[in-house]
C-alpha cells in the first residue's frame, strides 16, 4: 500500500519493549509543546500499559486538547442519502451481496425532508453519507451534487445547514472539482485499514477492492483544490497499533507533500450490521481501555485535528473520551436513508450499522454542558476561509481556540433560545456567565454584542 512501511511499523512496535518512566515523561514533555511527535515516540506511548503511565498519557492529551481547541465541542449529524453500493465490504451491511439489507436512495424532496427534521432539532452541521453506487439513472457525482443543494435549501423557521461534509466514494480530480464548487465543507474518506493483507481480505470486490486508489483518492481531492480533509480508520480488523501508526505514517505523507494535514480524524470500532456476519466476530477487538489509548496518543501525536467520535460508541464512553482528546461528536444519529423518520435507528433493516448512543441532541447538550464543555454548532472557520493551511497555521500553535470559543457561546446561545429544553436553557445560561467572565475585556464586550444581536433574531454570526 502506497505511503505505508509495513515492516518499518512493525519494527518500531517491535523496538518498545525496553521502555522506562523517564523515556515517557520525555515524550510527553514534548508533546505538550504542541509539536507532535514522531512515530516512533507515538509507538512508545502506545507501548505503555501500566495504569499510572497510563493516566499521564491520558492527562497530558487532556492537556493538549485544552491548549489547541478550549473547551468546545463540535456537534453534528449524519445524513445518509443512500445505501446502494457495489463494493462488498465484509464488515459492512451496505455491502452488495446482502440480501437483508432494505435498499433506499434518497430523491431532493426526501433529502429536504430529512435535513428539516434535523433542523428542527437544532442541527446546523450535516455529513452526508452515500454508498458507492448512485440510483438508478444518475452517476455518482451529480446525485451528491444535487442531494447537497436540496441540503443548503432546506428550511426551518428561519434555520439553515451551515455546512455540509461529505463523506462519498473516491472520485477523480475533475469530480471533486464540482463538489467543491457545490458547497462542500470538508471530504471524509476512511482508509479502513493500512495493512494491505487484512485490506484485501475484507474487501473482496468492487472499486474499494484497490487500496491504492482509496489512498490516493485524498492526494486527487488536494489536487481539486479541497484543503479540509477527514481520514480514519475502522479499529476492528487489524492490530490497533500498526493502524494508528500506519495511520500516523498516512499523515506525515500529507503534511510532507500539501504542508496540510487532516482537518479530521474518525475513530470508529466495527459494530454488529445486519447481514454482515463479519461484523459480529470481530477479529482484533479491542477493549474500551486500548481505545482511550489510542485516541490520547492521536491527540498527542496530531494536536492540531478535530477527533471525531460518532454514536457507535455508547454515552458513557463517548462522554469520558471528550476528556482524552475527542473534539467532534456526532448527535441522535441514523445510519439509514430516511432514518430520521424511522424510532428505532437498531431495529432499522436499511441501517450500516448498531448505533450505541441513542441520546437526543438536547440531551447531549446537556451533558456537555454539565461536564462543562461548550456544544458548538459553529461553521466559521469554512465561511471565513479558515481551511487548509489557514487553518493549520492557526491551530497548530492554539491560535484557534479564542475564535473557536466566542463562536462555541453564540451558537450555544442560538440554540438555547430556539431549541433548548428548561433545564439546558437553565444550565447553559449559568456555563456562558462563567465562561463570559473568563473572558478578556474586549472579548466581553464582542460577546455581548453578539448576544444582543442573537436576542432581536439575527442568526449565523461569527468571528
Amino acid at each position: 500500500m502506497k505511503y505505508i512501511d509495513e515492516d518499518k511499523i512493525n519494527n518500531l512496535l517491535a523496538d518498545t519493549a525496553k521502555l522506562d518512566s523517564r523515556r515517557l515523561d520525555i515524550i510527553l514533555d514534548k508533546a505538550k509543546l504542541l509539536k507532535g511527535l514522531t512515530l516512533a515516540e507515538s509507538a512508545s506511548l502506545l507501548a505503555f500499559n501500566e495504569p499510572q503511565y497510563t493516566q499521564k498519557i491520558f492527562t497530558a492529551a487532556n492537556f493538549v486538547k485544552e491548549q489547541i481547541y478550549g473547551k468546545r465541542v463540535v456537534l453534528f449529524a449524519p445524513l445518509y442519502i443512500s445505501n446502494f453500493c457495489c463494493n462488498n465490504c465484509a464488515y459492512c451491511a451496505f455491502k452488495s451481496d446482502n440480501l437483508l439489507l432494505k435498499r433506499k436512495a434518497l430523491n431532493t424532496e426526501e433529502i429536504r425532508q430529512q435535513t428539516e427534521w434535523l433542523l428542527g432539532r437544532g442541527h446546523k452541521r450535516i455529513l452526508m453519507v452515500a454508498g458507492e453506487s448512485a440510483p438508478p439513472g444518475k452517476n455518482n457525482i451529480d446525485y451528491y451534487i444535487e442531494s447537497i443543494a436540496s441540503i443548503y435549501a432546506a428550511n426551518f423557521k428561519g434555520n439553515r445547514i451551515k455546512r455540509v461534509n461529505v463523506n462519498c466514494a473516491p472520485l477523480g480530480v475533475a469530480e471533486f472539482r464540482k463538489l467543491k464548487k457545490a458547497g462542500l465543507g470538508t471530504y471524509q474518506l476512511f482508509q479502513e485499514t493500512y495493512h494491505e493483507q487484512t485490506y484485501s481480505q475484507v474487501h473482496p470486490s468492487g472499486p474499494k477492492s484497490d487500496p491504492d486508489n482509496r489512498i490516493d483518492a485524498v492526494n486527487r481531492a488536494f489536487a481539486a483544490g479541497i484543503d479540509d480533509l477527514g481520514i480514519g480508520v475502522l479499529y476492528g480488523l487489524y492490530d490497533y497499533r500498526f493502524e494508528t501508526l500506519a495511520m500516523l505514517a498516512h499523515i506525515k505523507h500529507l503534511e510532507a507533500k500539501f504542508k496540510v494535514g487532516p482537518h479530521t480524524i474518525s475513530v470508529p470500532r466495527i459494530e454488529p450490521a445486519i447481514g454482515a456476519d463479519f461484523s459480529q466476530t470481530v477479529p482484533h477487538q479491542l477493549s474500551d481501555l486500548e481505545f482511550k489509548k489510542l485516541v490520547a496518543v492521536l491527540r498527542l501525536s496530531v494536536p492540531y485535528t478535530g477527533i471525531i467520535m460518532s454514536t457507535r460508541e455508547s454515552a458513557g464512553l463517548r462522554d469520558e473520551l471528550l476528556s482524552l482528546g475527542v473534539s467532534q461528536i456526532s448527535a441522535e444519529s441514523r445510519t439509514s436513508p430516511g432514518g430520521y423518520s424511522f424510532g428505532d435507528n437498531n431495529k432499522d433493516y436499511s441501517a450500516q450499522f448498531s448505533i450505541g448512543d441513542q441520546r437526543s441532541l438536547d440531551e447531549i447538550v446537556l451533558a456537555l454542558i454539565e461536564r462543562g464543555f461548550i456544544p458548538s454548532f459553529c461553521a466559521a472557520c469554512y465561511r471565513k476561509e479558515r481551511t487548509g493551511e489557514v487553518f493549520m497555521k492557526l491551530a497548530r500553535p492554539g491560535m484557534i481556540k479564542g475564535k473557536c470559543s466566542l463562536n462555541a457561546l453564540v451558537t450555544l446561545r442560538e440554540y438555547i433560545n430556539d431549541f433548548a429544553s428548561l433545564r439546558v436553557r437553565k444550565c447553559g445560561d449559568k456555563l456562558i456567565e462563567d465562561s463570559s467572565n473568563k473572558l478578556n475585556v474586549n472579548d466581553q464586550e464582542l460577546l455581548q454584542k453578539l448576544f444582543r444581536h442573537v436576542e432581536n433574531g439575527i442568526r449565523d454570526e461569527y468571528v
